[in-house]
């Protein structure tokens, strides 16, 4: 063995330029609008908008949605309209029909092919018709689908509140008083003692409620607090950022975000692998709890109890291999979840990388693959479909996970596939989700056996030859 060998390997990143196929950013509305229980979402663009919206938003038909269309007409393109009379006459129909506590305006690609001066235009018609507006660029010229709710947060960000003043804090602890009213003392005093002594911490992005508390009792069990979550059910809940606080991300497409949190309101960044898998959450955990000084208890325990429970599921997948041609920028960390639970995987394809946001990801990955004993992926940023479809003919593996234009021609050629945009709605963060992704990922699978249990393996493998 020579020296090179005896070396641990490293990434290797490629970018080959390719377009982003993946659904356009403004579908972020589909799951903020019901995060934000209090918002509007209003999409700048044309028709073309209004009818993805409403294909995306179908399964939603029956609910009443706190979202709609400005549709700019030829008119508009072509400079004639005023633009700022018609939003202000729709945002005061809003307010009149719905009265939000914020409206989010949501510019798309016309928006800044035509160069609107939304950000202009919006405090204006804040100030006039009394309801905050938060402006959002969230076009499909620039980012991947998941990257909508990267842009809406990032916008929101300004939009947390300061410290609180003195005479506020007093009213606050009036009625922190009248809330526990009736309650003992010594309730109380073992409430608060149930925290440890650390800086305020906020977590940002959108997740749902359960997996919100789930992740918030996990970081109580270690004694921190969590002081908000970012975007908060409300638009008046959103946490308290000062200089020095610290943050922490949950997703791996809220480099934006992070970014705006520590260049425009001086926050400290905790660069943690992200709390996805038994794995992700534990090292997300432990992370932040090194950052504040503590020192974690029971979660090698528990680690361990979730990778029990989800020993049925990893002998589906133990051995298998697994190809991401790139979609939700979700791929890094389902990638390493997959490789500790046996698998291989050979390319990574994602839309977009900041490897400074996800340096800790990237680490955990490297780190997991020398544990697991198998060779680290390769990383392709931008993917070009027509060389991914190549190399997966080539490498044939036992599963590709894609985006829903690639599903079905690589199913016509006998290979096995997931829809990657599951993964964004299913609940996948902390422990106790982990079995959800190994359901997502082993249901093809499962299938594929269920057919040749059934006898219809031969004729599977005839129609793909033909």
């Amino acid at each position: 063995m020579t020296l090179a060998d005896a070396q641990p390997q490293a990434i290797s990143f490629e970018c080959e330029t390719g377009n982003y196929h993946t659904f356009c950013p403004i579908s972020c509305v589909t799951w903020l609008y019901q995060k934000i229980e209090d918002s509007f979402f209003l999409v700048i663009g044309t028709k073309t908008c209004g009818y993805f919206l409403q294909n995306a938003m179908g399964v939603m038909i029956f609910a009443e949605p706190r979202y709609a269309m400005a549709e700019l007409e030829e008119g508009d393109i072509s400079a004639q309209l005023n633009d700022y009379e018609e939003l202000k006459r729709l945002c005061l129909q809003i307010k009149r029909d719905r009265n939000p506590s914020v409206i989010v305006w949501i510019g798309t690609c016309t928006t800044e092919i035509i160069k609107m001066d939304l950000e202009g235009m919006a405090p204006k018609l804040e100030a006039e018709i009394g309801i905050p507006i938060v402006v959002a660029r969230a076009n499909g010229l620039d980012y991947a689908f998941t990257q909508g709710e990267d842009t809406v947060l990032a916008a929101m960000v300004q939009r947390c509140p300061t410290k609180v003043p003195e005479v506020e804090k007093e009213e606050r602890n009036a009625i922190s008083k009248l809330l526990n009213f009736g309650r003992k003392k010594e309730e109380v005093a073992t409430e608060k003692s149930q925290y440890l002594d650390h800086p305020p911490l906020v977590l940002f992005g959108s997740l749902p409620d359960p997996v919100v508390t789930q992740l918030t009792l996990e970081l109580k069990k270690q004694g921190i607090k969590v002081s908000g979550w970012l975007p908060a059910k409300r638009y008046g809940e959103l946490p308290p950022l000062d200089e020095g606080d610290y943050v922490v991300g949950v997703n791996p497409f809220l480099s934006r975000t992070a970014t705006t949190l520590m260049r425009r309101r001086k926050c400290k960044l905790i660069g943690a692998p992200f709390p996805i898998g038994p794995d992700g959450t534990r090292a997300w955990i432990e992370k932040i709890c090194s950052v504040f000084g503590i020192t974690p208890t029971g979660l090698a325990e528990r680690e361990a109890q979730i990778w029990e429970s989800l020993e049925d599921y990893i002998q589906l997948i133990r051995g298998k291999s697994v190809f991401f041609m790139g979609d939700n920028l979700l791929e890094i960390s389902l990638a390493r979840f997959l490789i500790r639970c046996g698998m291989t995987c050979p390319e990574v394809g994602i839309p977009y990388m900041d490897k400074r946001y996800q340096a800790a990801e990237l680490a955990l990955l490297e780190k997991t693959c020398q544990e697991m004993g198998t060779s680290l992926p390769k990383i392709i940023e931008k993917p070009d479909n027509y060389n991914q479809l190549q190399r997966i003919k080539e490498l044939q593996p036992d599963l590709v996970i894609t985006g829903m234009a690639h599903a079905n021609p690589l199913e016509a050629r006998g290979i096995t596939t997931k829809w990657s945009v599951e993964f964004t709605f299913a609940q996948i963060h902390g422990f106790t989700n982990a079995r959800d992704i190994l359901e997502l990922v082993t249901r093809p699978l499962r299938r594929n056996n269920s057919l040749k249990n059934l006898g219809w393996e031969k004729l599977i493998r005839e129609q793909a030859d033909s």
